[in-house]
């Protein structure tokens, strides 16, 4: 019977070991750099920066990962938040905190994710407009800073309003696109009626809680292709417990080195 106890025993100080790992890998701070090349310029002579961050959930924002983001770059020309800035239960208060914060690194833009609107569209949209940001609600703009660029996004499959071909659309010239969208699901469809330079998504998590090869979702990755590169996040929070292991929380910084050109062409 003795040696039964010690047995419980240590399986829970296992398993205890075990959880805090998992809580403590939950709420890491990874800021991950990419880098690319657009494969059409035979001069690179600018260079495009995003800041991409997905599926905050629950969590808060903390300073040091602006810190981290705004020593590894001067400057950042975009703040993507690939959808899933909140979920039911989350208090607006944090919701609008996050925010306000991601908006000191630069121009927010934003596209839905499954759960956002389980605290109310409105209340979103009011958060996202009072930091000057873009809801991207199937549709293209012009980067400000970099003309040359348009960036594309489309509303989530949950809504039912998801609309791909008005979300890739744009009635003026451009010589590259960027795409965001919450669910990477999506990322076939698009490859079929678009030629985007790069694709963001999130949503899975990279399966959260996963043992090696082993998770309900594959692990993100950046994949930069011969046509493409692509980015599906591990996201920045989590969602039903605070916990990960396998697939740590990350955010991502990408420099993109292209060729600038004074007169656009490319994609009518």
């Amino acid at each position: 019977m003795k040696n039964v106890w010690i047995g419980i025993r240590a399986l829970f100080a296992c398993l205890s070991l075990l959880l805090g790992c998992m809580f403590y890998s939950a709420h890491r701070n990874l800021l991950k750099t990419h880098r690319m090349k657009v494969k059409s310029s035979t001069k690179v002579d600018s260079q495009l920066t995003v800041f991409f961050i997905s599926d905050v959930h629950r969590r808060r924002i903390p300073t040091k990962l602006l810190d981290k983001v705004q020593t590894r770059s001067s400057s950042v020309d975009l703040v993507i938040i690939g959808g899933d800035v909140a979920e039911k239960g989350v208090p607006l208060k944090r919701v609008k905190s996050n925010v306000e914060k991601l908006s000191i690194l630069g121009p927010v833009y934003y596209v839905w994710g499954n759960n956002d609107r389980e605290i109310g569209e409105s209340n979103i949209r009011e958060i996202i407009e009072g930091v000057g940001g873009t809801i991207l609600d199937n549709e293209s703009v012009r980067i400000p800073t970099h003309p040359d660029w348009i960036l594309s996004g489309a509303d989530d499959p949950s809504s039912g309003n998801t609309n791909l071909q008005k979300a890739v659309s744009f009635d003026h010239e451009y010589m590259h696109q960027l795409i965001a969208v919450h669910n990477p699901s999506l990322f076939n469809k698009l490859l079929q009626i678009s030629r985007p330079e790069l694709l963001l998504g999130g949503h899975t998590h990279g399966g959260q809680i996963r043992f090696g090869p082993f998770g309900m979702q594959p692990r993100g990755e950046f994949k930069d292709e011969k046509e493409h590169a692509q980015l599906i996040s591990n996201g920045f929070g989590t969602t039903l417990i605070p916990l990960r292991f396998g697939a740590p929380p990350e955010t991502h910084l990408i420099k993109i080195e292209y060729k600038k050109r004074s007169e656009t062409s490319r994609h009518a």
